[in-house]
C-alpha cells in the first residue's frame, strides 16, 4: 500500500468494495444531527402536542411550595398555548388578581373558585372541583 488513501472511498476501493454514493443536494434527515459545518448549529423541530380534554376543567386549590399563599390551578382544558394565555388573561382580569400559564395549566392567585367556575362555564367548559 504505497498509495496515499485520501478518502474513505479510496480505502473502500483498495479493499474491493464499491463506495456508497450519497446525493449531496438533499441532506439526509438525521434527527440526531446537532451541528453541521455548512449551516452551523441545527435546531431540532419540536412538535407541540396538546393533551386532549375529557370534557371537564379541573379546578383545585394549591399552597404547596408557595409559602402558604394559595393559588387556584385549572387543568384539563385541552387548549393550545395561545388559547390558554387568552383564557388566563380573561380569568385574571375577572378575578382582579395575578396568575400565569404553566405548561398546560392556568394558575390564578387567590381563592376565587366561584368566580372562576362562572367564567369557565360561560366559556363552555364543565367544571369539576378537585382536592380539598
Amino acid at each position: 500500500m504505497k498509495n496515499s488513501l485520501s478518502s474513505l472511498s479510496d480505502l473502500a476501493a483498495a479493499f474491493g468494495k464499491a463506495p456508497i454514493e450519497r446525493d449531496n443536494a438533499a441532506p439526509a434527515s438525521d434527527d440526531s444531527l446537532v451541528y453541521s459545518t455548512d449551516s452551523g448549529r441545527i435546531s431540532q423541530q419540536k412538535e407541540k402536542t396538546v393533551t386532549p380534554s375529557d370534557g371537564f376543567a379541573r379546578v383545585r386549590r394549591e399552597t404547596k411550595g408557595r409559602k402558604g399563599k394559595g393559588v387556584i390551578v385549572i387543568s384539563g382544558l385541552g387548549l393550545d398555548s395561545k388559547a390558554l394565555k387568552e383564557l388566563a388573561k380573561k380569568l385574571k382580569k375577572t378575578c382582579g388578581s395575578g396568575g400565569s400559564v404553566v405548561g398546560e395549566t392556568i394558575e390564578v392567585q387567590g381563592d376565587k373558585r366561584d368566580v372562576i367556575q362562572q367564567v369557565l362555564e360561560k366559556a363552555g367548559f364543565k367544571v369539576k372541583f378537585t382536592g380539598g
